[in-house]
């Protein structure tokens, strides 16, 4: 089991960020957080994953991607190459963390985060070996979809008709492994009975098989 969520200060470039940074004993991966737009750390549905992924032996960072004084300017809330930069900030500073140090990286990105995920992990010197993305929309990751190269997750609701669409156009860009996870009954925060207890399981599933594959130093 992982200790009480630590606060930490996340290094992220130049910029210092609130987290929270949960490390169960005999981790075997780390998950780093991509909140959507309105949301923080705080989010109730991403704590929810990250508790069920911290069980399967996976660390998980949840941290603001924004300054207080940044989410001022809505600008910068949907700016997706500042979030993916802040994202891969973030993970550089966790992976060179003793605690962590040589553990496989995975993203999670739920709704406008979705997009911040992919776009970080197009870049060529990207860690992340998955993503899982919750009701993301990963159109706004436009062009550099096709630069993706971690095995990917889609998962949507299925009566989130719009996101759903999205992800399937979005899905047909993406040139790495992927799956289209529909989650039946569900809406765009899968606040319907059972339905994020179906989400924690196919991301925690989707993470220890691909982190797996690459754990240890070096991984």
């Amino acid at each position: 089991m992982a200790a009480a969520d630590p606060e930490v200060v996340v290094h992220a470039g130049p910029v210092r960020l609130h987290g929270q940074l949960s490390v169960p004993e005999g981790a075997t991966g780390i998950v780093v957080f991509a909140h959507g737009s309105g949301s923080s750390r705080h989010s109730p549905r991403n704590r929810f994953v990250s508790t069920s992924l911290n069980k399967a032996g996976l660390v998980t960072l949840l941290f603001d991607l924004l300054t207080a004084e940044e989410e001022l300017d809505r600008a910068h809330v949907f700016d997706t190459a500042l979030l993916a930069r802040r994202l891969a900030d973030a993970t550089c500073w966790l992976t060179g963390r003793s605690e962590t140090h040589g553990l496989a990286v995975g993203y999670f990105g739920a709704s406008t985060g979705a997009a911040a995920a992919l776009w970080a992990a197009a870049e060529p010197d990207s860690p992340a070996v998955a993503v899982v993305s919750r009701g993301g929309r990963p159109d706004l990751a436009g062009p550099r979809l096709s630069a993706v190269t971690a095995p990917t997750l889609l998962i949507v609701g299925g009566d989130d008709e719009m996101v759903l669409d999205l992800n399937r156009q979005a899905q047909a860009l993406l040139r790495c492994e992927s799956r289209l996870a529909v989650v039946p009954g569900a809406t765009h925060l899968f606040e319907e009975p059972g339905a994020l207890g179906e989400v924690a399981g196919l991301a925690r599933e989707w993470f220890v098989g691909h982190l797996s594959r690459r754990a240890g130093p070096g991984g």
